[in-house]
């Protein structure tokens, strides 16, 4: 796998921007009408053709935080959930293909682990130029794509947006804004405004449900245990892999 594609393990996404904002809005349209349907998907998205179009952040933060307002007051939260997962970016399906036929070929969930761990390993090496100590407390840690496998369960914590930073960073309010990868949420902390709903951050969590229900060709379970946007230091997610799957391998 060349350095490019290792560095989207390391670092995550782009910095959004108009034509991202579109995209977000079309994948939360359409999640909303398959998941709760057409007349909810109109009420949770009152407002949203302003969105779509501007390029003021803080209009595109107040209609957000209105909006997930709107959607908890709908919507259970099982299903509410279901609905913010389906509008993650998603890694390139391509680029998972050895992955995936690493666990078809093995059936053991571990050795899969195993290989995103080493790629994330050679990317904070070889793409991001980190020094052995700091890559390995990163690993220990459990930052980055792989995480750490517990059992049946991946437990992963995001690196820091901006990684650098974060690290210099000696106020907590600025090391959570370099940590945060979504321009909403890193504005909302730095300046103190009104949180927006934690039911957002599982769009976050979608990422990591993406990445192994595509390597496994089953569903799996995400769970978002703490964020920067609800006070904590970073944000980990609970990736529950199905219950066939027993010690790494598949029963």
């Amino acid at each position: 796998m060349s350095e490019k594609k290792i560095s989207e393990f390391v670092k995550g996404l782009a910095k959004p921007n108009r034509s991202f904002e579109a995209q977000w809005l079309a994948k939360l349209s359409k999640s909303l009408d398959e998941e709760v349907g057409d007349e909810i998907r109109k009420k949770v998205l009152q407002g949203s053709e302003r969105h779509a179009v501007s390029v003021n952040q803080q209009e595109i933060i107040d209609w957000t935080r209105d909006a997930m307002g709107r959607l908890d007051s709908l919507v259970g939260m099982k299903d509410r959930r279901k609905v913010m997962i389906r509008c993650a970016c998603h890694f390139p399906e391509q680029r998972l293909l050895p992955l995936r036929a690493k666990y078809q070929e093995t059936k053991d969930v571990g050795k899969v682990h195993k290989m995103l761990r080493e790629l994330f390993m050679s990317g904070l090496k070889n793409v991001l130029k980190l020094d052995d100590g700091l890559i390995r407390n990163i690993l220990s840690w459990g930052w980055g794509v792989a995480g750490l496998k517990e059992g049946n369960t991946v437990i992963a914590t995001k690196m820091p947006f901006e990684l650098r930073e974060h690290l210099k960073a000696t106020d907590p309010k600025e090391k959570r804004y370099h940590y945060c990868h979504c321009p909403r949420i890193r504005e909302v902390i730095r300046s103190s405004q009104p949180r927006i709903s934690s039911t957002y951050c599982y769009c976050g969590a979608g990422f990591y449900n993406d990445i192994w229900e595509k390597i496994l060709q089953q569903p799996v379970g995400v769970e978002v245990l703490e964020t920067v946007l609800g006070g904590s230091d970073v944000c980990r997610i609970a990736i529950h892999l199905p219950p066939n799957i027993v010690r790494g391998k598949k029963q």
